[in-house]
């Protein structure tokens, strides 16, 4: 028997995995089991109702995919009284996602949507802050760790910091948001890139630049979580390519406690499912009766075995 469990925090999740912010809708319950996850987050919102941004929206490549949403979003009301109600009855925990232009915002938000039946609230610090030019809240250390102790103090809901993976140290950025009272660690957003059509000289997407997403960026992602890890004492959630059991838990290995499903969940629906049942076979086939075992259990070099294989083997 295998304790598929983890803890975020606060949280106990059955299961490590979950679906990344705004890579599932209502409709997906009806093709997926959403009971059998670990937890599931919710699109992210804003204060305010916003259409997002003009099409053309995606740009799709062999092994990624560059989208510009733009966060479209129906506002606070929208979601405690149609959203979170859909979800409630799966039995798991549900996380919000929030966005907002000012520190004070984000504050107000989390204190507003810090209700029955949400288990924790994702600060999506990727967007931009008015007060600097529009550079997102997550490129700066200090502005990073005033939206998480705003949200901090208008709320006792558990707080992920949701990085972004567009600076120069994140491990830096995950250090502010920890001393600031994060709880855990979404390591990370999507990096930004861009496309052109050649034929018609133009940007593939309206808004010329987007986040790039797919299973091309998980090296990048999988150092970050890595070098997070050796930086923080908080949990971190993996999320950046993941598509298969196999994914998930390299991401285990390189020190992530649980792991966001994103764009193969518009290729494959059954993907979060598939890996569940793939991460709970790899634990009996290595001997693993505890899947928390597992983060930062990676050996350091090829030659030398993890403290885990010690044990096992």
């Amino acid at each position: 028997m295998v304790d598929l469990s983890v803890q975020i925090g606060s949280v106990t999740l059955r299961n490590p995995v979950m679906p990344a912010s705004g890579t599932i809708a209502e409709g997906f319950a009806e093709i997926v089991d959403l009971g059998r996850l670990g937890a599931i987050v919710l699109k992210t919102i804003t204060p305010d109702i916003r259409q997002g941004t003009q099409p053309p929206r995606v740009a799709e490549f062999t092994d990624a995919t560059l989208f510009s949403i733009g966060i479209p979003s129906k506002g606070p009301d929208y979601l405690l009284e149609s959203t979170l109600p859909v979800y409630a009855g799966f039995g798991v925990p549900v996380v919000a996602s929030v966005s907002a232009d000012s520190v004070e915002d984000f504050g107000t938000l989390a204190a507003y949507i810090s209700a029955p039946g949400v288990a924790a609230i994702e600060a999506n610090v990727s967007c931009p802050n008015l007060r600097a030019h529009g550079q997102a809240f997550g490129m700066d250390p200090e502005a990073t760790a005033e939206v998480i102790r705003a949200m901090k103090a208008r709320t006792d809901t558990p707080i992920w910091a949701k990085l972004t993976p567009n600076v120069g140290d994140i491990a830096q950025i995950a250090r502010a948001a920890e001393a600031a009272g994060a709880d855990a660690l979404v390591v990370s957003n999507a990096l930004l890139g861009m496309a052109v059509d050649a034929e018609n000289m133009r940007p593939r997407l309206g808004n010329v630049i987007g986040g790039l997403t797919g299973n091309a960026v998980k090296p990048v992602i999988l150092r970050m979580v890595h070098q997070v890890a050796q930086a923080v004492s908080i949990p971190i959630i993996g999320c950046g390519g993941i598509a298969n059991g196999e994914d998930a838990v390299e991401y285990l290995l390189a020190g992530a406690t649980a792991v966001q499903f994103g764009t193969v969940n518009f290729i494959e629906p059954a993907a979060m499912e598939d890996a569940i049942a793939w991460i709970e076979a790899y634990c009996r086939r290595h001997g693993v009766t505890e899947v928390r075992a597992l983060t930062g259990a990676m050996s350091p070099r090829h030659d030398q075995k993890s403290p885990l294989q010690s044990a096992v083997l």
